[in-house]
Formats: structure tokens, sequence, C-alpha cells
């Protein structure tokens, strides 16, 4: 830079996910925690992956949980130790919501199964419980709710519907570990609900791994055995083969690492609601903003903190501009991708509407309030400024 050029101060950029900041925070304890597995000289199926599974299966409030490489695997696994224990068949039907994220309905196809589509309710961004049993068929044999954004989609309804047509319950709590629902008389985690559910781990989760992992929890002793036989070839005892499995087993050091993040997850969790929080009083009167229903403080975790505009684009844009990185989760429907080519004539209205105006904004626990502020009064002045220059083209 010349001795002359402006030494006016450049406005730092708002990443939408500083992942060196969210391991700064601990990174003291990632470190301790790897190098006991450097030192161990044991690196697959050892004590950090069996201390995980038990760590979170009791604060999960499951009585097992099966490590294994990543969130697809898992949703895969369940749905094929159900076709190998003889209790699906390929064929069957498994109700989905139609705007959810593709892993959940990549597990379905990639048994043979039949995803059977169902719009969300917009005001909640989750499977809508009304629609649900007009999709029931004598081939449906399984619901999954997906827990979209960090948000709970289980409701009581889906739970008796379930009971009540003998349909096993599967969740995809990939984006809300450490959300709950408190209907009932005692606080309950997603991932309990079910008969089993699948997590992800992807380093951008709210207890993301330093690579790929994932787990099955569920309360089923004969499903979780099955599964683990088939994320390791298929093998409960070596070099003994009763299934053709796959090759799907969580690390040590991933294991190692996610034991220090779940210790820290509520407290994590709560710096999150409180910069959620802090963008619900400054966007909520927007005009040209819509914000998700409020749910109560445990049934979001706020993995995403969506907002929706008719004028998304233009806002991301705009933000890009003044440094503040945003992303769109996301910007195509599964009905509407070159892999389900034959479900791209099909209109689900809801759906489009809500992966045409989503914009997700920053959000993590290594953010500040400051950052918040910065970010909600950027998209305020852009907002109000486009929506002067409408009202300002409409009067001409």
């Amino acid at each position: 830079m010349g001795r002359h050029a402006s030494s006016k101060p450049q406005r730092k950029m708002i990443k939408f996910l500083d992942l060196q900041r969210v391991t700064a925070l601990y990174a003291d304890e990632y470190h301790e925690a790897m190098r006991r597995v450097a030192d161990s000289g044991w690196y697959l199926q050892g004590k950090a992956v069996a201390q995980f599974e038990q760590d979170y299966a009791t604060y999960i409030g499951t009585r097992h949980c099966i490590g294994v490489a990543n969130g697809l695997d898992a949703l895969t696994l369940i749905y094929r130790a159900y076709i190998e224990m003889g209790m699906m068949q390929p064929g069957d039907e498994v109700i989905v919501p139609a705007n959810t994220y593709i892993a959940s309905i990549l597990a379905i196809t990639e048994n043979g199964l039949k995803p059977v589509l169902v719009e969300p309710r917009f005001e909640t961004l989750e499977i809508d419980d009304n629609l649900i049993e007009s999709h029931i068929t004598p081939r449906t044999r399984s619901i999954m709710i997906v827990h979209l954004y960090g948000r709970c989609a289980y409701t009581e309804r889906i739970g008796d519907i379930c009971r009540r047509h003998n349909l096993l319950l599967v969740e995809d709590n990939a984006q809300a570990h450490g959300c709950a629902y408190n209907s009932t008389p005692n606080t309950q985690k997603t991932g309990s609900f079910g008969h089993a559910a699948g997590h992800s781990f992807y380093p951008t989760k709210n207890m993301g791994a330093f690579g790929d992992a994932g787990a099955v929890t569920t309360n089923d002793g004969t499903l979780a055995e099955m599964i683990r036989a088939l994320g390791n070839y298929g093998s409960s005892k070596k070099y003994v083969f009763n299934h053709c499995g796959r090759n799907s087993r969580m690390d040590e050091l991933q294991a190692a690492i996610l034991s220090v993040k779940l210790r820290h997850l509520e407290e994590d969790n709560r710096h999150r609601r409180t910069f959620a929080h802090r963008y619900i009083e400054a966007l909520e009167h927007v005009e040209g903003i819509t914000l998700p229903l409020t749910l109560p403080d445990e049934q979001n975790v706020w993995h995403q903190f969506p907002i929706f505009s008719k004028e998304r684009d233009h806002l991301q844009q705009r933000l890009a501009e003044k440094g503040v990185e945003t992303m769109i989760h996301y910007p195509i429907p599964p009905h509407k991708q070159h892999c389900f080519a034959q479900w791209n004539s099909l209109s689900f209205p809801i759906t489009e509407r809500i992966h045409n105006e989503e914009l997700s904004l920053p959000i993590s626990q290594a953010m500040t309030l400051d950052e918040v502020d910065q970010v909600t009064a950027i998209l305020t002045k852009e907002v109000e400024g486009s929506n002067k220059s409408l009202f300002d083209t409409l009067i001409k």
C-alpha cells in the first residue's frame, strides 16, 4: 500500500460459519484428546468410540448408540437393518418431508424403498402432520421426520399416527443435536422418539467432528446389533459374515473430538439461542422479511437461522457486498433435482416457496452480539431501501 493510500479501516467480514473460531473455543481440550488417541496406538473400534457411544446414548436418552461413518450411512443402515430383519422389503413406502435435504431421501432409495413426499407447513418448516394420513397406503411401512434447521419436527399426532398404523418412526436428527420436546411430562431429546434415529456429525453441525462421522440411536437391541454388524462388513464376529455389509465405522479420533464437543453442547446451544433471540427482536417486524414460527427454546437449537423473502437473491447479494456471508438451504428442492427426474413435473408449492425464499443468516456459538447487530442493521437497511424503491415505483 502506498504511503498516501487511504487508511480507512476495512469492515471485517462476518463469515457464515467460522470453524476456526468455533474450534478455538475449546482448542486445548481437542489437542489433548487427539494426543491421547495418537499415543494409544488404537485408531478404530477402541475405547474412545465405546465411551462416546455410551455417553451419547445417555445424553439422547436411548439404550444404544452405534457410531458410523456419516449421517447418510446412519439413515441408510437403519432401513437396511429393517430389511435384513424382515420388517421391511424393497418397494415398501416411506413418508418423508418434501423439503428435506437430499440425504434423507437417498437413504430410502438406496434400499429400494419408495419415498412418498409430503409438504411441510410453511410456518414450522417441518412435515405437516395434517397431511400424513392421506398419504398412507397398504405399502406404507415408515415415516421419517427430519428435524430441519435444528427445529423439533416431532408432534404427538405423528406419534399417534405411527402407533395406530403400526409404522416405524425414523428420525433424521442430523441438524438438531440437543433439541428437545417437552409436551410430555418429561423433556425428551430428539433422537429418542422414534424406533431409531440417524445423526450426522459433519463439521458444520452444532456438534461437528473434524471430518465425517455419524451415529444411530435406538432402544431396540436387535436393531442395534444388526446395524453394528452391517457397518462392519456384515460381521458380528471376526471373519464371520452373516450379512453383506459395508465399511461404515466411526474412528477413534472423531469419537474423542465428539466427546469434547458433547461436554459443551448445552452451553454452545445456549449461545446460539441468545443470538437467535437477538435476530428475532430486530427482524420480526421488518416488512418484507418472514420468520418461521418461534418455538419454545428447548425445541430449537438453531442449527440455522432461516429468514424468508421474495427478494432473497437480491438481499444475499447486497449482504455479501457489505461483508456478510449467507447461505441458501436449499436452492433446489429434491423433486426438482436431476437425479430424481421422474419427479421433476411434480408440484409442491409450499416446498418450492421455501426453497425460493429461504436465506440463512450467520449463527454459531462463536459469534458475538455485535456481529448479530451488524447483520441486522445491514439487512434492515437493505429491506427498507428495497421497500421504498418499490413504493416509489408504484406511485409514479
